[in-house]
């Protein structure tokens, strides 16, 4: 018999209980025989020593069951915004998505994004409403939150007994009331619903279930089932629902090798280990199979020569495990449709394919906005290699991490979302590599776009041999644009191989501008350029292009930009005035209020490094009775009339004689 496999993500805003669900569902399935506590610890997927410490996920986690004959893998991902990386990775690996919201606290700003970043991959998704025991449960209010969130139909499959109290108790529906609601709810996505509506009769039980197994799977319906998963209330009606109506990974089977990789760890014993979802073929130990890098979106790109491509890598499976949390067992082999986890592959970094490429499923959930400097406690310039090593390793499970240090600096700094992804990151460098490590305070991520339209040339005729020219010409766009890239030079003007390398090196010119930031929202074309037929080596463009970006960004100016957080206060009414007192402080821009139930809700947008302090400051303002949220929500030109300016890294290209020996490998920076 043909196994079948879903691979389901469980995906919610903090506290809302997706490790307790997970808990719940292996629970149900027999994988373990109790049922642990997150407070207590004693959850299988919670294996790091800061999980059980702290109560939260950081890391994403697998497991695997079965139910009803179908395998379902299961991938816990972290709550807290500080780890969104850890939800974006695990989207590409995913069939669909199980998203908690709470029935008392409802839909919280994190959950928002995530539904947006669903929609944006076109995956399927079930929503679980939790703990629909609590006092102050209000799921209608959850449901008309998510029709005015959702572009689809919301189906409900369940029913509610004494809601908000410590009775409560869910119900399947009959097969008349099933239909009835299915009737309803498909009229406006199906022809044959709106027929039947019309006529005012039911569909039957088995088209019902046709239509919406379909429609699910097109993303046109979402299905909604309540429960308590701390009390095991409503777990087994969702089971029956994701293998009675969620799509299989028969949904996006390829015909070749293909999969993805979606989770880096680093082990002792088994070295790197890749965590694999595999679309199509089959892998067996001591195969040797291909890995590749993605294509990276930075930039978008038209009429100009494609970049040479990096070829794959060919590299031996050594072992195949599945994880249960921290267990393991193996299996010796990964079926199309399956997840498991692959040692053996040293070049693998996540989001690499395996076999055939894939279409990349994107999702927008981090934008690290700060960056600190890190070193060693004692100061100890010694020990730098080793933290800078640690941290690289670190930065291949969670690449936002992104560690940056060079030979001979003092410091090695690294991006971050907030203050617990540092205390995590604290904690794993101490016990994984016995390192003891100080942060400083984090610094606002700036970045910088062109003032003006202009152009800019460079030539590297001298010292011979070398012979390479580049013009580029570069013109401001609006906020959120990005980067495009354009321009395609006759092949006798410039080899378009000669080209290929000005485009790639173009790439890295964006990471650092004038004043040190990333260069963004603008339109750059390659104008000019040329090449010698004798003198010229491949590598001169990468000399040159540098300094043709430079020299065309120092004629033009470039604009600071400052990122921007949304927050949503939820407060009592009688603090309005104060928070929007500090609102205006903080340069926000704010919507009227909305106020219901005494309390009001306020959203605003504010600049970041004005509103660092902020969250205590609601604290003490409300003596921790308002509730605030906060998400990335983009760049504008910086207000407070200061200049930003970060140490550049490596040699700048304006510096034209240092910067040609310091790209020749003839001088190291300070």
């Amino acid at each position: 018999m043909e196994e079948i496999f879903h691979n389901i993500g469980i995906l919610a805003h903090v506290d809302s209980g997706k490790t307790t669900l997970t808990e719940q569902l292996l629970f149900l399935t027999g994988v373990i025989r109790n049922a642990g506590s997150v407070d207590a610890g004693t959850t299988a997927t919670d294996c790091l020593s800061v999980e059980k410490q702290r109560g939260i996920s950081v890391r994403t986690a697998t497991a695997s069951a079965i139910w009803k004959g179908t395998t379902v893998n299961i991938i816990d991902t972290p709550g807290h915004t500080d780890f969104a990386g850890e939800v974006e990775r695990a989207l590409s690996a995913l069939d669909y998505a199980i998203v908690i919201i709470s029935a008392v606290e409802g839909i919280r700003a994190h959950t928002e994004n995530i539904l947006r970043s669903l929609d944006k991959a076109k995956l399927p998704r079930i929503v679980f409403i939790n703990k629909i025991d609590r006092a102050g449960s209000d799921t209608e209010k959850v449901i008309a939150e998510l029709k005015s969130l959702s572009s689809g139909a919301l189906i409900v499959l369940n029913n509610i007994q004494n809601e908000g109290t410590p009775d409560c108790t869910v119900s399947e529906q009959d097969d008349n009331s099933f239909c009835s609601n299915a009737t309803e709810a498909l009229a406006d996505i199906s022809d044959e619903a709106a027929q039947a509506f019309l006529e005012d009769r039911l569909l039957t039980k088995e088209k019902a279930e046709s239509i919406v197994r379909k429609e699910i799977s097109s993303c046109n319906l979402t299905p909604v089932v309540f429960g308590s998963a701390k009390y095991f209330i409503g777990i087994k009606e969702l089971a029956d629902t994701l293998v009675r109506f969620m799509p299989d990974s028969k949904r996006l089977q390829t015909e070749s090798l293909s999969g993805i990789i979606f989770k880096i760890e680093h082990d002792k014993t088994l070295g790197k280990i890749s965590h694999v979802r595999l679309f199509g073929g089959k892998i067996e130990n001591r195969d040797e199979i291909e890995i590749f890098a993605p294509e990276r979106n930075q930039v978008k790109v038209t009429d100009s020569i494609e970049e040479e491509k990096p070829k794959p890598v060919k590299e031996k499976v050594t072992q195949i495990k599945k994880f249960c949390g921290a267990k393991s067992t193996d299996i010796g082999l990964i079926k199309s449709g399956d997840v498991a986890a692959v040692c053996g592959l040293p070049s693998a970094k996540n989001g690499f394919f395996i076999g055939s490429p894939l279409k990349n499923i994107t999702a927008d959930l981090v934008n690290p906005f700060l960056r600190v400097k890190v070193t060693p406690s004692d100061a100890d310039p010694l020990k730098l290699p080793l933290l800078a090593a640690a941290l690289s390793e670190l930065s291949e499970e969670e690449p936002y991490i992104d560690a940056k240090w060079e030979n001979g600096q003092k410091d090695i700094t690294i991006s971050t979302t907030g203050r617990i992804q540092l205390e995590i990151l604290s904690n794993l460098l101490k016990e994984r590599y016995d390192i003891s490590a100080s942060f400083s305070p984090p610094t606002v991520i700036y970045k910088e776009t062109p003032s003006a339209a202009g152009s800019g040339r460079a030539s590297y005729t001298m010292p011979k041999p070398c012979w390479a020219v580049v013009e580029f010409e570069i013109e401001p766009m609006p906020r959120g644009y990005g980067v495009s890239y354009h321009g395609r030079l006759p092949n006798d003007q410039c080899y378009y191989r000669y080209q290929s390398h000005i485009r790639t090196s173009f790439n890295r010119c964006l990471e650092q501008g004038l004043y040190g930031w990333e260069v963004t929202d603008f339109r750059c074309t390659l104008t000019g350029g040329e090449h010698h037929t004798i003198h010229t080596h491949p590598l001169d463009f990468f000399v040159c292009t540098p300094m043709a970006f430079m020299n065309a960004l120092s004629n033009v100016g470039t604009t600071i930009l400052e990122p921007l957080l949304k927050i949503r206060i939820i407060a009592p009414e009688e603090l309005s005035g104060k928070i929007f007192s500090e609102i205006i402080k903080m340069r926000g821009e704010y919507d009227s209020p909305v106020i219901k139930s005494g309390n009001t809700l306020i959203e605003a947008i504010v600049p970041v490094a004005a509103s660092m302090s902020f969250p205590e400051k609601l604290t003490a303002l409300s003596s921790g009775k308002a509730v605030l949220s906060q998400d990335f929500f983009g760049y504008r030109e910086a207000s407070d009339g200061c200049e930003h300016i970060t140490p550049r890294r490596g040699v700048d290209p304006l510096d034209r004689s240092k910067w040609i020996l310091y790209a020749r490998g003839a001088y190291i920076a300070e």
